[in-house]
């Protein structure tokens, strides 16, 4: 893992100032193994809420228009992007051309029995797989992870020990979330593979090795300007 920025003023700029939920938070220093998890919406949510990424604050997006109700706690992994390395290994698992990244952090799916009233939240989670998602053209992969210390969840280490049954409501849910009814257009989101913690532990690499290459000159600039 790379080292974190360091030196007085570093350590001040979080007590002055609420760190960005993208650039600003860690991943942790145990990923991929546990990864810091922001959460954006909740299952109760009657709208969805999505981070504004020029503010950091989370905003409204739309309501939910239809009867989806997300199935599970849902957000991204801060400092991580969806670019060229990820779209690559998408191509490769899939092994269709024209497969580019969506340009956002890695989504993630969250399992805890205790239900968390509201998103704007950070915890501490184990990634046990992913859903790879291409939504036209674009890949857009899921991370299925669990709580840490979760007294249901938190011992699971793989995907497959999920119900099956849970795993098909996180599919349905992307595979409709965005289909009005009736609708004549043709499908343009597909679920190609269900994956372990190891292909998960991949998708999470290459999205760091992304958000370097995107934004690896913000974390310059700033050295640079605290430094003097």
């Amino acid at each position: 893992m790379r080292e974190p920025p360091t030196g007085p003023l570093w350590e001040l700029l979080p007590l002055l100032f609420r760190p960005h939920p993208w650039h600003g938070i860690s991943i942790g220093d145990k990923a991929p193994d546990q990864v810091t998890a922001y959460i954006e919406i909740v299952p109760t949510d009657p709208v969805k809420y999505e981070l504004d990424k020029t503010t950091g604050y989370l905003k409204i997006d739309r309501p939910q228009k239809f009867s989806n109700v997300y199935p599970s706690l849902y957000g991204f992994i801060p400092q991580t992007f969806c670019g060229e390395k990820n779209a690559a290994f998408c191509a490769q698992k899939t092994k269709r051309d024209g497969i580019v990244g969506d340009g956002d952090p890695l989504d993630v799916c969250v399992l805890s029995e205790k239900t968390i009233s509201h998103g704007d939240v950070l915890m501490d989670v184990i990634p046990i797989g992913g859903l790879r998602m291409i939504d036209d053209f674009e890949a857009d992969d899921k991370i299925v992870a669990v709580l840490e210390g979760d007294a249901v969840y938190g011992q699971l280490r793989e995907i497959y020990q999920l119900p099956p049954a849970l795993v098909d409501r996180l599919k349905h849910y992307f595979l409709t979330y965005k289909q009005p009814p009736d609708s004549l257009q043709p499908h343009r989101v597909e679920i190609t593979h269900v994956y372990g913690r190891e292909e998960a532990h991949e998708v999470i690499r290459r999205s760091l090795a992304d958000y370097d290459e995107k934004f690896g000159k913000l974390r310059e600039l700033l050295t640079a300007a605290l430094r003097g």
